[in-house]
């Protein structure tokens, strides 16, 4: 590569969705970037210091849902909870089930910086997620319910709990004042939801999901 010329760079994979980017000059990390991840780790580190065990089932954070803030369940008819249902499938098969994809599981980056070629692997990474979420449910279960809770001012939030791979995660909608509070809020009920001992020491997906919710502030 030539003096001054963008990298290219691919993120992702098992986990989810693949991204595409172009690094600046020579692929260096800016300062201000560097600082930044610093004082996210410090944050980071921090947090994990404050979590404790205090664990609740999914069940009992689908009764504080509905109890405390009025919760109510939206339609698994409705084009939203089919879209957030596709989604959450195809990134759970490519978390936990890499096989049921074939050929398609192991996706190998193109070299270099040919456009054709990140176009081409870029369209198999969405032919695999499709292929992902098409999966049978009797080959890969799901039970996903999403609860949806309304405040004043058109605002919203919305939970999705998922109980055979024990997921949960939260959306919102309104003005900036009120998505600080919502965020809060869903950080709250995470944090009701909580962890084990078990999850803390092994640093277990449910623990990771926490310490991110939490961080993100």
């Amino acid at each position: 590569m030539g003096k001054g010329a963008g990298g290219v760079s691919i993120i992702g994979g098992a986990d989810g969705p693949t991204s595409i980017f172009i690094a600046g000059k020579g692929g260096k990390v800016k300062l201000a970037t560097r600082i930044q991840n610093y004082f996210r780790k410090l944050k980071r580190d921090r947090i994990k210091k404050q979590i404790t065990a205090n664990p609740h089932t999914l069940g009992e954070v689908t009764e504080l849902l509905k109890r405390e803030y009025g919760a109510k369940e939206v339609s698994q008819q409705s084009h939203n909870y089919l879209e957030q249902r596709k989604c959450l499938k195809a990134s759970l098969v490519m978390r936990h089930r890499l096989d049921l994809l074939g050929e398609m599981a192991d996706l190998t980056p193109p070299e270099g910086e040919d456009v054709e070629a990140l176009k081409a692997f870029w369209e198999q990474i969405q032919e695999r997620e499709k292929m992902a979420a098409e999966i049978a449910d009797d080959i890969f279960p799901l039970d996903f319910h999403i609860y949806e809770i309304k405040f004043p001012g058109n605002c919203m939030m919305q939970i999705g709990v998922e109980t055979v791979w024990q997921v949960i995660d939260g959306s919102f909608s309104g003005n900036k004042k009120t998505m600080k509070e919502l965020k809060k809020l869903f950080r709250e009920i995470y944090l009701y939801y909580g962890v084990t001992n078990e999850d803390i020491k092994n640093e277990t997906e449910r623990y990771k999901s926490l310490l991110a919710a939490l961080c993100h502030r």
